[in-house]
């Protein structure tokens, strides 16, 4: 199914780790990664697209996984980071990430946030409304720290995806919209600021794309509005940002592409453009999350139940859920699943694997065809490497599982499971009721 999960003597193995071998180390529900599925995403995408294209560059959107283990192996590969938080541009300083490589995205960024961007040298400020630009503009002159910045905006595309993962429509949360009278005028502003270096323009088009379309149809406006800005203003952009999006394999049924799928297709817009215009070619981004993160990931549950109920459905009950994986309850997103100790043996039954959390919703996988199982044993769930422990929660007072990053045989614990006094530890009782 994918490259480093293998079956060894009956038992699931990621890379050389036994699965259950992890799960007794460890304890479970437990966050698995592969390093070598990662690093070979960034080999891909070295080869398709930083090598074959010069002046060009990725960076890792963290929002689909952030933590201090994973920002030093980005960094490794010689990626740029994409954070979108305070917290995760900490976390990245944190890792000794170099902060001008750092791009900081966000469509309400706090003040706060700002000062610390400003602060730490932060390489690129993505600025998502007028608001936001005004802000900057003032903490510049106070600070006296200039802010590279680039805008986000929405292209006014519709994407092939769930509708909460679809950001480039003109109705979009994010960025600014092509209106004559909202964008050009903070372009120019940008442009005379002294204390701003306009360098471009981002866009975003959603997320778990199959299909190329949104964005060479995003990248053809970004051309246009860089041509308009160079007729009026005389100034060349020299940046354009395009985002990821780029889809993985979840199941069977999905049938991802290739970066260079993505990338040669806009790239083929962007230089045909810029030899139609007599336009110098802009440096450009991608900022690819799940690409690289999403198929490394496997989550261990330990079945605690298992309900018949005639006629109906069985349910499989585990030790996790929709605390720590909420895509499921959120957009129901579809994963694939095995018993670690009789992977991919023939199916007798269909279940729904359900988590124990005090929801209806708490689903991770309806209609999974699973062997015949048993209480104790022990599940593994693929491609849950993004977006599940960066959106974990504390419902129910559950706690946050462990994450290990798996490396041939080794395996190493790069969170720690939370204790029950983790969970009260900013607790504070008023004098009235002590």
């Amino acid at each position: 199914m994918y490259n480093h999960i293998h079956v060894k003597n009956g038992h699931l193995f990621i890379e050389d780790c036994d699965a259950a071998e992890l799960a007794h180390r460890f304890k479970t529900p437990l966050y698995v990664l592969s390093e070598a599925s990662i690093r070979e995403k960034c080999t891909r995408i070295r080869e398709g697209f930083l090598d074959k294209y010069d002046r060009t560059y990725a960076a890792y959107a963290s929002k689909a996984l952030m933590t201090t283990a994973l920002a030093k192996l980005v960094h490794q590969e010689g990626f740029y980071m994409d954070v979108v938080s305070g917290g995760e541009l900490y976390t990245a300083l944190n890792a000794d990430f170099p902060s001008d490589q750092i791009i900081f995205h966000g469509n309400n960024k706090s003040p706060e946030e700002l000062e610390f961007a400003l602060k730490r040298h932060v390489g690129r400020i993505v600025v998502d409304n007028l608001d936001e630009l005004k802000l900057l503009s003032q903490m510049c002159n106070a600070f006296n720290r200039k802010a590279g910045i680039l805008f986000r905006i929405t292209p006014g595309v519709n994407s092939a995806t769930h509708a909460y993962i679809s950001t480039g429509k003109k109705d979009s949360k994010f960025g600014l919209p092509l209106d004559e009278d909202i964008l050009f005028p903070a372009i120019q502003f940008a442009i005379e600021d002294p204390m701003l270096d306009f360098y471009g323009f981002h866009f975003h088009v959603g997320s778990q794309l199959f299909d190329n379309t949104a964005h060479v149809k995003a990248a053809e406006v970004t051309l246009e509005l860089m041509r308009v800005v160079r007729e009026r203003f005389n100034y060349t952009v020299p940046e354009m940002n395009c985002g990821g999006g780029f889809g993985i394999k979840y199941t069977k049924d999905d049938e991802p592409k290739d970066v260079t799928y993505f990338t040669d297709a806009v790239m083929a817009v962007i230089e045909q453009f810029c030899e139609t215009h007599q336009f110098p070619r802009p440096r450009i981004f991608i900022e690819p999350g799940r690409y690289l993160i999403g198929e490394a990931g496997v989550t261990l549950y330990t079945i605690g139940s298992v309900k018949e109920i005639p006629n109906i459905k069985t349910y499989v009950a585990v030790d996790g859920g929709m605390s720590d994986n909420i895509r499921t309850a959120l957009y129901q997103a579809k994963y694939e699943a095995t018993p670690i100790d009789q992977p991919f043996s023939e199916t007798s039954q269909e279940v729904t694997l359900c988590g124990k959390c005090c929801e209806t919703g708490d689903i991770l996988i309806e209609h999974l065809p699973l062997p015949e199982v048993h209480v104790g044993e022990v599940i593994a769930v693929f491609a849950t490497g993004a977006y599940n422990y960066s959106m974990a929660s504390h419902y129910n007072k559950h706690r946050i599982p462990a994450m290990v990053l798996v490396n041939g045989d080794a395996a190493y614990e790069i969170i720690e499971r939370e204790q029950y006094s983790d969970l009260t530890r900013f607790d504070r009782i008023p004098d009235h009721l002590k």
